[in-house]
């Protein structure tokens, strides 16, 4: 189950909120959410609410010996040590065991037969907000939860368990406890799940649909990827990527819209993981604004941990280097996130020690088109997983495979979609944000439009249901992008 279905959209969240607003009191409401939540991750399979669940029991019984009264240094530490071996264990069976075993397959024949292990949906966000739940209580940032349905509450919660944001058990320790939401929350709150769903239904999945036309689709085995990517125009190719790039933000930047939304709606505030990072000027600055919840989720528990930039600049490199090891790994199981991973790295390495002292000389222009020429390119390392095909796809941009520049079928297809792609850019900057507030600011001025700007700011979430709901009933095209995760 997806937020972008319909059954998620007419049945299950409704219900929901009706069972939510009729119980009695927090803790019947806290049950209810819980409920849901649980139902909702079961509906990929039952199976993998039962390791949810026992990653949640592991951390609970082992956080609350860490913060009893009394405790030891080795005690506190060997709690801290089983909780992560435990957390970062089963990560590491289900999401890695089968890429390691095809790698020594491939290298020296063992084993001859490689187990296909079924990853569980979202193991990924839930595994790092225990680990984030576990240090927290280890540094004394925060106090063990009594509660072990509470913690469970916090890990499994639907609006964010599959596809993020990362919530840090710090940051809403409060809100599980008590929370009210206001009148103004519920409005703001179904208005940005309403954005996030008009982004997803009308943008990202459009923008999706096009970059299997340019490039082809990533269903495809390698030999035929391959085969396909040789023959496509230049053109072609850059518009794959250019479309792939507004795709993946406005795909994850919509599931936060919806988690955001839904969370304010029943009084949890959780931070903003995005920033428009299309805007940035340089790849740091990217990395400040792109997905923040994992960045700083690998500054505060990784990079920091290990030295950060305390300890000269040899220590600063291996420290960097982890981190975006362990980013590109956290992406997916395949070499191809390594590169990514390692693509990254390579670019912050070269604006932190060689154009530290000249980047802020450049023109603003030329910083964002470099910036953007980076990440374009580094969408592709993401988005073809299969290194042959990748090697072809990057020869092809500059017609290195013998194909043309361009083509008829390109240049019209380029044609009947400008427009839209026009805009879906737009979407990808504040602009529209900012039309808004400059609206807002002008109708303060006037009390005469007052009630129709309201009545306009109360209706326009509900027309954005109806046209999202009209594209994702008559297109088949919604992919679930976070499946490795």
């Amino acid at each position: 189950m997806v937020f972008s279905s319909l059954f998620f959209l007419f049945a299950f969240f409704p219900l929901c909120m009706i069972c939510y607003r009729l119980a009695p009191s927090m803790r019947w409401r806290n049950r209810v959410l819980l409920a849901f939540s649980l139902l909702f991750y079961a509906w990929a399979g039952p199976a993998y609410v039962l390791i949810l669940l026992g990653m949640t029991l592991a951390d609970w019984l082992l956080c609350r010996v860490m913060d009893a009264p009394g405790r030891s240094y080795l005690q506190r530490r060997a709690c801290l040590l089983g909780a992560l071996g435990i957390d970062l264990g089963l990560l590491c069976i289900f999401k890695y065991l089968t890429f390691l075993l095809n790698t020594t397959s491939h290298w020296f024949g063992f084993p001859a037969q490689v187990p296909q292990i079924a990853l569980p949906i979202g193991i990924s966000f839930y595994t790092f907000q225990l680990v984030s739940y576990v240090v927290d209580v280890y540094r004394r940032d925060v106090v063990a939860q009594r509660s072990f349905w509470r913690l469970l509450l916090y890990v499994s919660l639907f609006h964010q368990c599959i596809a993020g944001p990362i919530v840090r058990y710090s940051h809403v320790a409060d809100e599980i406890e008590w929370r009210y939401a206001t009148r103004q929350d519920r409005v703001e709150g179904a208005s940005r799940f309403a954005v996030g769903l008009a982004k997803k239904a009308m943008l990202a999945n459009p923008c999706g649909s096009l970059a299997d036309s340019f490039l082809c689709p990533t269903a495809l085995a390698s030999g035929e990827m391959a085969s396909q990517l040789a023959s496509r125009s230049a053109l072609s190719l850059w518009l794959g990527v250019v479309c792939y790039t507004l795709q993946i933000y406005l795909d994850f930047s919509a599931y936060s819209d919806m988690a955001i939304g839904m969370g304010r709606m029943v009084g949890f505030h959780y931070r903003e993981n995005f920033d428009y990072p299309y805007t940035a000027a340089s790849v740091t600055e990217f990395w400040r604004r792109w997905h923040m919840s994992l960045s700083s989720f690998f500054r505060d528990y990784v990079y920091i941990p290990l030295g950060g930039n305390r300890c000269g600049k040899a220590v600063q490199l291996r420290n960097l280097a982890v981190t975006w090891l362990l980013t590109g790994l956290w992406h997916g199981a395949n070499w191809n996130f390594i590169l990514w991973g390692g693509y990254y790295l390579l670019f912050l390495l070269v604006e932190k020690f060689v154009l530290a002292r000249f980047l802020d000389k450049i023109p603003s222009l030329v910083r964002h088109a470099y910036l953007l020429a980076v990440v374009a390119l580094g969408w592709l390392l993401f988005r073809i997983t299969d290194l042959s095909s990748l090697r072809i796809a990057l020869q092809g941009l500059l017609c290195g495979n013998g194909n043309p520049v361009t083509d008829l079928e390109t240049t019209l297809l380029l044609r009947s979609n400008f427009v839209f792609l026009l805009f879906a850019v737009l979407a990808c900057t504040p602009m529209l944000r900012n039309l808004c507030r400059r609206v807002n600011a002008s109708i303060d001025a006037m009390p005469l439009f007052q009630r129709s700007w309201t009545c306009a700011q109360a209706l326009y979430p509900v027309l954005l249901l109806v046209l999202s709901t009209a594209a994702l009933v008559g297109d088949q095209y919604n992919p679930f992008l976070y499946y490795r995760f």
